[in-house]
């Protein structure tokens, strides 16, 4: 069930990536030809990596999966969308608290650039709790993250927190 003429950009500032977003990004490039894997270089958020660790954790994340390419990008969202020539953005929701804000969200990015379209997926069961805000709180308190993020992801936390 793939739809050729479609190019996705799943963004978020991936930090760290999860087995949540893992989950969402497997799914959606068996739905689509195409998945750009936007990684947002964030103002508003301290994030524990940089934009260039976040892309290349990304990217080692996501080597095996032949559609999935990941790009960082700066600004706004659907000018980046614009400059991929995509028609679809995706987001993940975990619980009906993401819904309201991506609602928002989706909206505004609507308004931007009106031919494009926000397809919600939903993870599965065993990842519906992880976050990255969570899965940093956790590493940094000196807790186990292994069940929550890929080995690779896991290793530059240690490395990071000096563990």
């Amino acid at each position: 069930m793939t739809n050729k003429a479609l190019k996705v950009v799943y963004p978020g500032t991936f930090d760290p990536v999860t087995l949540g977003h893992e989950d969402l990004v497997r799914r959606a490039s068996d739905l689509f030809p195409s998945v750009i894997v936007a990684v947002a270089g964030s103002s508003n958020k301290r994030t524990m990596f940089s934009l260039d660790e976040r892309v290349d954790m990304t990217k080692t994340v996501f080597k095996n999966l032949s559609n999935v390419e990941v790009l960082g990008f700066s600004g706004l969202l659907m000018q980046f969308v614009q400059s991929q020539n995509a028609q679809m953005v995706i987001r993940g929701l975990r619980a009906t608290s993401d819904f309201e804000y991506e609602f928002q969200l989706a909206g505004m990015n609507r308004k931007l650039y009106p031919e494009f379209e926000t397809l919600f997926l939903t993870p599965s069961e065993q990842f519906m709790f992880i976050s990255s805000s969570l899965v940093r709180e956790v590493a940094t308190l000196a807790g186990d993250v292994h069940a929550f993020v890929s080995p690779t992801v896991e290793d530059a936390i240690k490395l990071k927190l000096g563990d």
